[in-house]
């Protein structure tokens, strides 16, 4: 009993410590421009903001998606047809300067550090190809991830994506952040997962599967989520899906233990790219 009192003050510690410091924070704030504050906004109000890389316009993304492109065609191929779950192939490339560049670019930099409310840590990036599968496992299923509070993932898919090629799908904060009721049943089944992530069933019996955003798009569509606190997923595909992921928290984030998936040899890196193509 002691030792859960003491657990439950010191998170409420952490909380408090956290309003605090995002209250010291706020007249710190780098200043946006009208479209920047409009991505910031509805990330707020939605959990995700959908746009394109044309319309983002952010230097150096021809050489990004060029060095892309260049990585994507060196990744091993991989006989998975005979299992019954296919695991995504995924590779960090975060060291490679063409996408640390674009990922730490200012004004990017400036929208995340809006939405979070706190100075920013650009953890890194993947590469990542998801293959098809027939039923829902891993990221599959509807989840939230852990990394931070409040975290930004700034997804980019590298070809044209369709509903067959698994695209991004979310539902709207509107419909589960607290204090509405739908928030506490979402978390109860979170946790009685075991946090791995629910199933469109389950989910379809608190949320109208009319509600689901769905994110197609085509190649260069840049989805800017907060996948902390939407819930959201991939959905079933027949045919492979290849994007990349940049990941931001906040600085330090909350679990920072499960940040360093992003530079760390928990996944392969370009030079072990190079040694297997």
């Amino acid at each position: 009993m002691l030792n859960t009192l003491k657990g439950k003050m010191a998170t409420l510690n952490s909380e408090l410590s956290y309003r605090m410091k995002i209250w010291q924070h706020k007249s710190k704030l780098p200043a946006l421009e009208l479209g920047d504050r409009l991505i910031v906004d509805t990330l707020k109000r939605d959990g995700a903001y959908v746009t394109t890389l044309a319309d983002l316009g952010i230097p150096a993304t021809s050489e990004m998606l060029q060095a892309a492109y260049h990585q994507l065609n060196r990744v091993a191929a991989v006989n998975n047809s005979h299992l019954n779950e296919r695991l995504p192939q995924i590779y960090t490339v975060t060291e490679l300067p063409e996408f640390f560049n674009w990922g730490s670019n200012n004004r990017l930099l400036k929208i995340v550090e809006n939405y979070l409310g706190l100075p920013v840590a650009f953890q890194g990036v993947h590469l990542r190809k998801d293959f098809p599968n027939e039923h829902q496992f891993g990221t599959l299923l509807w989840h939230k991830d852990s990394e931070d509070r409040k975290m930004v993932k700034v997804i980019i898919y590298l070809h044209d994506v369709e509903i067959k090629h698994g695209p991004f799908e979310y539902i709207p904060l509107s419909l589960t952040s607290y204090p509405r009721l739908n928030s506490y049943r979402i978390d109860q089944k979170l946790r009685q997962s075991g946090y791995l992530g629910i199933n469109d069933e389950e989910v379809e019996k608190i949320i109208p599967k009319s509600a689901w955003k769905s994110c197609p798009g085509k190649a260069g569509t840049v989805v800017i989520a907060d996948p902390r606190t939407a819930l959201h997923h991939g959905t079933i595909r027949t045919e492979a899906r290849s994007a990349l992921f940049f990941v931001y928290t906040t600085n330090p984030p909350k679990r920072p233990e499960l940040c360093t998936q992003y530079w760390d040899d928990t996944f392969p890196k370009p030079e072990i790219l190079q040694e297997i193509a």
